[in-house]
């Protein structure tokens, strides 16, 4: 199947939203259509090949973050899941701190402030476009036990420099938790690389697969460190030996899925992260780079626009923000859906995000309506 085929979501829109939900690729939905009509007929004997793919989407999620071992892959419902248990799970002291970026999205900064409860506190840095590690570095202390960070920045779509912050969170003896949901799928992410302890994404942004799932990636040195915060038949090394007693979990990562999992979101992320592999990463990332370096350069030259994202290449993911002088962020959103052209507001932001497949002709669309906007209001 030709690439264009595998998303016909561009032959009825402009879809410049998978920072918020993709729609599917062709691959996906003939694996849940497979799996709907599978289990209409037959009920739960599939089962079998159902592990099998659950062990398979382990292995292919180890290739995406180029990871050693799918014993380091949980399964979580969601990102903030897998956040509250690294959050809920460590040992905590009443004056131990952590950090993260104050104007992060809520599930990187709520489950750290909750720890105030018990006496942690939670540090939120305001970060600077131009050098944000430096903000963040410098407010490791003695007491810091986790420096948390969203790696690309959800509203203005910046990227940080995830070698220099794991770094200097080994300098310090500190525990390095990324928040990939706006990275993984769009841009490469290599764990060792960038030095982390914990990587979470949640699988219906760039991943492009159904909603209700994340991968969990952890560090065996990190993981012994978080207590088992939920407990549950499937959480220990033999799940189907449903008489035994052992409470405390694999030691593996499979400690942190306590009960039956989303075997529909697994078939369906599954497919979407073979996709993404059939077709190599790097490629893909410079093809969504050059989108997203034609949406920056446009919308410089567009008089009245102000662009809220980085101009850097090395700065940016998948995510291009702007604002229009004299128009308010809804306002834009709200003509440009009109044109069917799908972006989100954000603050006072409009934000566009392509991926890798997007026809350049579907950008060039977009700039010319933000252009007959902007000039209707000069």
């Amino acid at each position: 199947m030709k690439l264009a085929e595998q998303f016909p979501v561009i032959d009825r829109h402009v879809w410049l939203n998978h920072a918020a939900i993709s729609p599917w690729p062709a691959a996906v939905s003939d694996a849940l259509t497979d799996f709907v009509a599978d289990h209409t007929r037959r009920g739960p004997l599939g089962y079998g090949r159902w592990l099998e793919i659950e062990a398979r989407l382990r292995h292919r999620a180890c290739q995406l973050l180029a990871a050693d071992s799918s014993d380091d892959i949980a399964l979580v419902a969601n990102t903030s899941t897998g956040l509250n248990r690294i959050a809920r799970g460590l040992d905590w002291i009443s004056g131990d701190s952590v950090v993260f970026p104050a104007n992060d999205f809520p599930s990187n900064r709520l489950p750290w402030m909750a720890l105030e409860d018990i006496g942690v506190k939670a540090h939120a840095v305001e970060l600077n476009q131009h050098d944000p590690e430096r903000a963040l570095i410098a407010a490791i202390g003695p007491s810091t036990r986790v420096l948390s960070v969203s790696s690309v920045q959800y509203d203005t779509g910046m990227r940080l420099d995830l070698e220099r912050l794991g770094a200097a969170c080994r300098r310090h003896g500190v525990l390095f938790c990324i928040d990939a949901i706006q990275h993984l799928g769009a841009l490469p992410l290599d764990v060792e690389q960038a030095g982390a302890d914990f990587v979470i994404s949640g699988s219906h942004k760039w991943l492009m697969a159904p909603e209700g799932l994340a991968i969990f990636w952890s560090r065996p040195e990190a993981r012994e460190q978080l207590r088992v915060v939920d407990s549950g038949w499937r959480m220990v090394p033999e799940p189907f030996d449903f008489g035994h007693e052992d409470y405390l979990g694999s030691e593996s990562a499979v400690r942190f899925e306590p009960g039956t999992l989303n075997t529909a979101g697994i078939i369906g992320l599954d497919a979407a992260i073979g996709l993404l592999l059939d077709h190599d990463p790097q490629d893909s990332a410079e093809q969504l780079l050059n989108l997203t370096d034609r949406l920056t350069e446009g919308l410089m030259k567009i008089p009245g626009v102000g662009l809220t994202s980085p101009i850097e290449r090395e700065r940016r993911a998948g995510i291009v923000s702007f604002r229009i002088a004299g128009i308010s962020a809804e306002e834009v959103t709200t003509a440009l859906t009109m044109r069917d052209i799908h972006a989100a507001t954000r603050g006072q932001r409009v934000r566009l995000s392509p991926h890798f497949y997007t026809p350049i002709a579907q950008i060039e669309q977009t700039l010319e309506c933000i252009a007959e906007l902007a000039a209707s209001r000069t």
